[in-house]
């Protein structure tokens, strides 16, 4: 099992961060490509086997897909707060180097059977920040608070300004699915997808942990954590004319996270647990294909607000946090293909996910900013035979607008304060998200 780990954690090192809330809007380049509608129009493998395990039915013969892409994310904070008299307010840009965002995949159907299977490998959630801390802060003997200052990003005690310092966290999660699909009748399946998951993150600080006076909170190691689920699909449809199908992956429940902290000072801090699941996913989809042009359209529903580790909210009594306290969403996608041109296909998507946080509690999800209102997706596919074809997209999102509310302090917790509101305080932050992707479907 230790071996495992390590494998999972080496490939899951390379995955990229998400946009749907924390999870991935689609997989591969050809599903991105249509904005991740999938549930009824199975256009590849990949996206198939990630939305619904009854549409890879659709394939013939021994398919491998293998897609790798970077992804460029530039997350923006920004916060405010009165000292002394004066406003202090400042946005920071992160820091975070790009990541690379892999997917394998492989389905086997004969044809005129009714059995397809499929294996797939794919990163399918992630979150990630790095604002350093801010330079620019009441400690430093050139400290000017007319110019960017960011007060959240102040150093922690002992200095005593009541910021966090640098801000910083990596969470990447992977699923690997064992999918099997079943025709009922020649236009009609079922299909079924055990997933094994794994999952890592890592803090800093750890507001997960107690914080210590005059030390502040501790930084976390790299923690990881296994989990279990399943999901579950039908498919109605052939190659042309309606199509439509539904999916349900289950929540996927994970061993609880055992980080290992230590103090800034280097001094080793209490271990602390937190168990951080994967929110159940509803997906209804319809698609209609032609010769000319193939249209996709899902719909879906994330249960954040009954998933350990979002359900919860505020502080406990020893000034920890609890829990993300997200609320349920949901997302439309959309796409298109174009076949005018003979082994050219043109694609064009477009996404729309709801924001989770609640502006209350948004003060809990810096850690956690990848949330991406309308994402814009152009690609297109050259097949060079029978046998390979190659699929490239682009991706642009934006939040559209920051996230945004008070600053909360646990020490100012009162029965007509619950979270600790800072009176006079902001904070807020906006992203926008890019990704070039390229995929190589091989029939064997």
């Amino acid at each position: 099992m230790k071996k495992l780990q390590i494998c999972l954690g080496l490939f899951i090192s390379t995955i990229g961060f998400a946009q749907v809330g924390h999870i991935m809007q689609g997989i591969g380049a050809t599903n991105m490509s249509m904005g991740g509608a999938a549930t009824a129009q199975p256009l590849s493998t990949s996206g198939a086997l990630y939305w619904n395990p009854a549409a890879v039915s659709t394939f013939d013969g021994k398919i491998l897909s293998v897609d790798a892409g970077i992804f460029f994310s530039s997350p923006e904070l920004s916060s405010e707060v009165s000292m002394s008299g004066t406003t202090l307010k400042g946005t920071t840009e992160d820091e975070k180097s790009p990541s690379i965002m892999p997917a394998l995949s492989f389905v086997y159907g004969k044809e005129n059977s009714k059995h397809t299977f499929g294996v797939s490998m794919f990163g399918v959630s992630g979150f990630g920040v790095d604002f350093p801390a801010e330079a620019n802060n009441p400690a430093s003997t050139t400290f000017n608070p007319a110019i960017n200052s960011n007060p959240i990003l102040y150093p922690q005690n002992p200095v005593g300004f009541g910021g966090f310092g640098n801000v910083a966290s990596n969470y990447m999660l992977m699923q690997i699915g064992f999918t099997y699909a079943y025709n009922i009748t020649e236009k009609f399946a079922i299909g079924i997808n055990p997933i094994i998951n794994y999952s890592a993150l890592e803090l800093e600080p750890n507001p997960l942990a107690s914080p210590d006076i005059p030390k502040g909170y501790p930084k976390s190691n790299n923690a990881s954590a296994m989990g279990y689920g399943a999901q579950f699909g039908l498919f109605y449809g052939g190659k042309e004319g309606f199509k439509a199908g539904i999916s349900y992956k289950t929540e996927q429940n994970f061993k609880a996270f055992e980080f290992e902290n230590t103090y800034l000072d280097g001094s080793k801090a209490p271990d602390v647990t937190f168990q951080m699941d994967y929110p159940a996913i509803l997906s209804f989809g319809i698609g209609y294909s032609h010769k000319k042009f193939d249209f996709a359209l899902d719909y879906r529903m994330i249960d954040y607000e009954n998933t350990d580790g979002f359900t919860a909210k505020g502080w406990t009594q020893t000034a920890s946090v609890k829990g993300f306290g997200w609320e349920n969403i949901s997302v439309l996608s959309a796409g298109v293909q174009l076949n005018m041109v003979e082994k050219l296909p043109i694609r064009l998507g477009y996404t729309y996910s709801g924001n989770p946080i609640n502006s209350e509690l948004a003060f809990f999800s810096i850690p956690a900013t990848a949330v991406i209102e309308n994402a814009y997706q152009i690609g297109l596919g050259y097949e060079f035979n029978k046998k390979i074809t190659l699929n490239t997209v682009f991706h642009y999102g934006t939040s559209n607008g920051a996230t945004q509310g008070t600053m909360l302090n646990p020490m100012m917790v009162s029965a007509t304060n619950p979270y600790g509101a800072v009176p006079g305080s902001k904070v807020s932050y906006e992203m926008t998200t890019s990704m070039l992707q390229f995929g190589l479907d091989y029939r064997f």
